[in-house]
């Protein structure tokens, strides 16, 4: 076995890992509300959202397209650059997940990417604008939208069902949150799921395993797979924060949240725009929380999740720099 069939192997693990870190760190974002309500026991939960998000894995491949061309030049990236970048992503991934943090992997993986295509003798050539572009829509537009979509929905839930009966309205919201909460499981999958994906199907075409960059149907399978086993490891601390420490919420806000942040994502996976699930959800939370009394928010705790975005990127970027400069330097050609 020679050293390309070697690289390629350690390649495709770590994409396949940190996808599994993905599935393993994100699965709250779909499930954390219909936990917290007690809507649902959080081992039907997490079974709904590893059929959810693997079923969204297979339902296209317009974000994967995304990300596996649009990001990097496919030229600037090699077996070792690749395997830094998903290095990146599991190290501060497992990090975040350890101290309850939901951060966001798809800017990990984002930030990875790039740090390690800067790494490359192209430099910064190596950033794809076309793909960046649609990289600062997805994160300029879904958090302002799923914000003020939560307080509208939330405010005219209030006003419609106000009058209603307590015990009756609470049946109902009940289940319309199992329903939106699948639907977010199901929009992470066709968001997230995709972009590794796309990483999965450029380090095949890098690494001479496929003639070009193509997503055939055994790479979408494995990848949701993959995803799915993440998804039923849970990740109980993060959904602890989203569910409980942020805020706290009952069913009908449970239900604007999903609602408002997978109708986001899922306006976005249409137009292959790879946007933050982990920071959508969370402005949704923050939005119906706030439709109700701006008090309701824990805003500390909000600033502490902030922070971790902010950190993401460059933190991100710098391992993933790092990491690809070392394994250049000591990887055999």
């Amino acid at each position: 076995m020679g050293w390309l069939t070697i690289g390629l192997i350690i390649a495709l693990f770590a994409v396949l890992y940190a996808e599994f870190i993905n599935g393993w760190t994100d699965a709250p974002n779909a499930i954390a509300t219909v936990v917290s309500t007690g809507v649902m026991t959080p081992r039907d939960a997490v079974l709904m959202a590893v059929v959810m998000n693997f079923l969204g894995a297979l339902a296209g491949t317009a974000v994967a397209a995304t990300v596996g061309k649009g990001i990097v030049d496919s030229n600037a990236l090699s077996l070792p650059t690749i395997t830094a970048a998903m290095t990146a992503i599991i190290v501060w991934g497992t990090f975040a997940a350890k101290v309850g943090l939901p951060i966001s992997k798809s800017h990990a993986l984002l930030a990875g990417l790039a740090g390690a295509g800067l790494a490359s003798p192209l430099g910064i050539a190596a950033l794809q604008s076309s793909g960046w572009t649609k990289v600062f829509i997805g994160m300029f537009c879904a958090i302002p939208f799923g914000f003020f979509a939560s307080i509208m929905l939330g405010k005219l839930i209030i006003r419609l069902a106000g009058r209603a009966r307590p015990n009756r309205a609470k049946r109902l919201f009940d289940r319309l949150q199992i329903a939106s909460a699948g639907f977010m499981a199901f929009n992470h999958g066709m968001n997230d799921g995709q972009k590794f994906m796309g990483v999965f199907a450029l380090t095949l075409f890098v690494g001479g395993a496929t003639a070009k960059f193509e997503i055939p149907f055994w790479v979408m399978l494995i990848c949701a797979l993959t995803m799915g086993a993440g998804t039923a490891a849970g990740g109980w601390r993060i959904i602890e924060t989203l569910g409980h420490k942020m805020t706290r919420i009952v069913s009908w806000q449970g239900f604007v949240a999903e609602a408002s942040a997978s109708t986001t994502i899922f306006a976005a996976s249409m137009f292959g725009i790879p946007l933050s699930t982990t920071h959508t959800i969370t402005s949704c939370i923050v939005g119906v929380g706030a439709s109700k009394r701006f008090s309701d928010v824990r805003w500390g705790v909000l600033k502490r999740i902030l922070s971790a975005w902010v950190l993401t990127f460059p933190i991100c970027a710098l391992i993933a720099f790092v990491a690809a400069k070392i394994a250049l330097a000591i990887w055999p050609t």
